[in-house]
């Protein structure tokens, strides 16, 4: 620069740092319309870049020993600890994130677990041998999706589904993880949806369930040697889930969650001779997330889902009996019980800690922790609980979500970031938000996670109101809430800035048209830009699955609603800034939702940030490509929320 271009700069109050340097861009990124980022984000920030969390996978079989997943380096990999409160000492050292996996349930000489590339979700199955650290492929390595791995009792056979066969219906296969060649079919299956839940008690058997949708499902025996497939649940057809959970100590009956003849999911016992069906849980107006047996059959743990915080509770297989087990408020994730019958191991959040795995003991009825995740030096004393919030939507159905208030060192009215999940059958919970803490505590951001209509935890007419033709109902639920926070004393709704990731990405295109003049920016994370082409582009083994939820895009009629809704058809009416980002081997919601978003947007004139990573899939995973998210959305929010 020279010197007149300098003092120009001055006299306009301009400042310019002739030592300023930029974070670089890797070759993995494609970045269009994104500034450069200047290099003091990666200091600025750091706090809020480095905090991990453990994810339960495996206990030990025959020691008070676990493996977990965390991040130390780039991504997920398997550590072992060894007691409570010991080293996390990394196994596995991947450039990809590992998935699930088990021990050898009988000496635990070997682990195995699940892999994709670059976040395709075509999963292998690997062998781990603890003795020499060698790690073995079980599966094909095509693409293919593998999973599931259930182990028989004797412990020498697992059971897995695999779309190997053509890439779109789920069989089960049967394999012994020492000789993997002598790999064998169960059962073929028509359709995506089918699952393995148990085997047996004397291993001659496997349940297993056909999902046909979030509120359908249905539930099989298989006779390990004929192959035949007999149906348990339901005996007709009728839009219920049986969520089968494990088989009874004594093979008599299957324990389940369903919602039938109920809004939520129940507990439940069913008697295999007489196809007696009897409820465990009626008195618990909320969801039952899953239910676990211990080894001897004596209890079984399961947790509740009540308005986002969970509970956990020990049942008595002998006098169907529950008592709550103690754990302070927050939000519980898997649960494992260890073969002593005695141990309960399970992983915790709260909004002021990342998820650690703790342990409960059923007869001394203590809590150790096992693991504390590093938060980064990220300072969670300012952090405030979520709190609550509800209002009405157009046709008066309550929605409710929970508000992460801006630090109390910010005063005066808060700009706000609503915050949309996926699914849609999910739910936003009240945990920890990581890098999101970085807005409220630095910028002085509020955010607002909503749980639209069509989300889980509120009863399943609820979860149906957004099907089909009432696909908009679920973005007018945003438009009510834009008018709640507009009667807000401490929330600026001139500032507002909607982000969302899947369904999510999907609702902030959709709001950022409908609504574009109440918002200052949105941020569609792998979202969807138009149902019809997302219906014909996503992998085949979801595509049934989907059209439950979205609506058929065969049919005439409904072809013609996803033409009229898409946001690709409307980007004349975005008049707002918009962030794209996207995974280059997204099997759900393919990169070409995006790219033809982003296209026409430009081709309209309208300002369109855009970031894609040829490494990931369905959001990022790999630690460099979200930190250069992170980067760019905090610019991002500067630049058009907060000026």
């Amino acid at each position: 620069m020279n010197k007149t271009l300098a003092i120009l700069f001055y006299l306009s109050g301009i400042t310019f740092n002739f030592a300023q340097s930029f974070i670089p861009i890797t070759d993995n990124l494609v970045v269009e319309n994104i500034p450069d980022l200047p290099t003091s984000y990666i200091t600025d920030l750091k706090n809020y870049t480095e905090s991990r969390s453990a994810n339960l996978m495996a206990w030990h079989p025959t020691k008070k020993e676990m493996l977990i997943t965390t991040r130390f380096g780039a991504t997920n990999q398997v550590h072992y600890v060894k007691m409570p409160g010991g080293d996390r000492k990394q196994i596995t050292f991947f450039d990809e994130p590992v998935g699930s996996g088990d021990f050898e349930p009988i000496n635990g000489d070997y682990f195995l677990f699940t892999k994709d590339i670059g976040g395709n979700e075509f999963s292998q199955i690997y062998r781990f041998d603890i003795a020499t650290n060698k790690t073995t492929l079980l599966t094909d390595g095509k693409k293919s999706q593998n999973g599931g791995i259930t182990w028989n009792n004797k412990g020498d056979m697992i059971a897995y589904a695999s779309t190997k066969r053509n890439g779109q219906d789920r069989d089960f296969y049967m394999m012994d993880p020492l000789n993997p060649s002598a790999d064998k079919i169960i059962q073929e299956n028509t359709g995506g949806g089918w699952g393995i839940v148990s085997w047996s008690p004397d291993d001659s058997k496997l349940l297993v369930t056909e999902g046909i949708s979030v509120n359908e499902s249905r539930l099989y025996e298989i006779n390990i040697s004929t192959g035949v497939k007999t149906r348990i649940l339901p005996e007709i057809d009728e839009r219920t889930t049986y969520s089968a959970q494990t088989y009874s100590k004594d093979g008599k009956g299957i324990y389940l969650v369903t919602n039938k003849d109920s809004e939520f999911n129940r507990l439940a016992y069913y008697e295999l001779s007489s196809k007696k069906l009897t409820y465990l849980t009626t008195d618990i107006n909320w969801n039952v997330g899953g239910a676990s047996m211990s080894k001897d059959g004596e209890n079984l743990v399961f947790t509740t889902n009540e308005n986002g915080y969970s509970k956990m509770y020990l049942l008595s297989t002998k006098t169907k009996k529950y008592t709550e087990i103690p754990v302070s408020k927050g939000v519980i994730g898997g649960v494992l019980w260890h073969n002593n019958s005695q141990s309960i191991a399970f992983a915790y959040s709260n909004y002021k800690t990342a998820a650690d795995i703790f342990e409960y003991d059923i007869k001394t009825k203590q809590t150790v922790r096992w693991t504390e995740s590093e938060l980064g030096g990220m300072d969670v004393s300012t952090l405030q609980e979520p709190e609550l919030v509800t209002w009405k939507s157009f046709d008066g159905k309550e929605i409710s979500g929970y508000l992460y208030k801006a630090s109390s060192k910010f005063t005066g009215k808060r700009p706000v970031i609503i915050s949309i999940h996926g699914g849609p059958e999910a739910q936003s919970l009240p945990n920890f938000q990581g890098r999101w803490n970085y807005f409220t505590n630095e910028l002085g951001i509020s955010i607002i996670f909503p749980n639209v209509r069509g989300s889980s935890g509120y009863g399943k007419t609820f979860l149906d109101a957004d099907n089909g033709f009432k696909r908009e109902d679920s973005v007018k639920d945003i438009g009510a809430l834009l008018d709640w926070v507009k009667n807000q004393s401490e929330l600026d709704a001139d500032r507002i800035m909607i982000t969302g990731g899947s369904y999510g990405g999907y609702m902030s295109l959709a709001v950022s048209f409908h609504y574009s003049s109440r918002i200052r920016c949105a941020v569609d994370v792998v979202g969807i830009s138009h149902f019809n082409t997302f219906m014909k582009n996503t992998e085949s083994y979801r595509r049934d699955l989907r059209r439950v939820e979205y609506g058929d895009e065969r049919d005439t009629a409904m072809a013609a609603f996803f033409e009229k809704i898409a946001p690709l058809n409307h980007v004349n009416e975005i008049k707002k800034p918009l962030f794209i980002v996207q995974g280059g081997n997204d099997p759900r919601v393919p990169s070409t939702e995006a790219i033809q978003m982003k296209d026409k947007i430009i081709q309209n004139g309208g300002k369109v940030w855009f970031l894609m990573a040829n490494d990931e899939g369905h959001g990022f995973r790999k630690k460099n490509n979200m930190d250069y998210q992170f980067y760019a959305t905090v610019e991002f929010a500067k630049q058009y929320l907060l000026n």
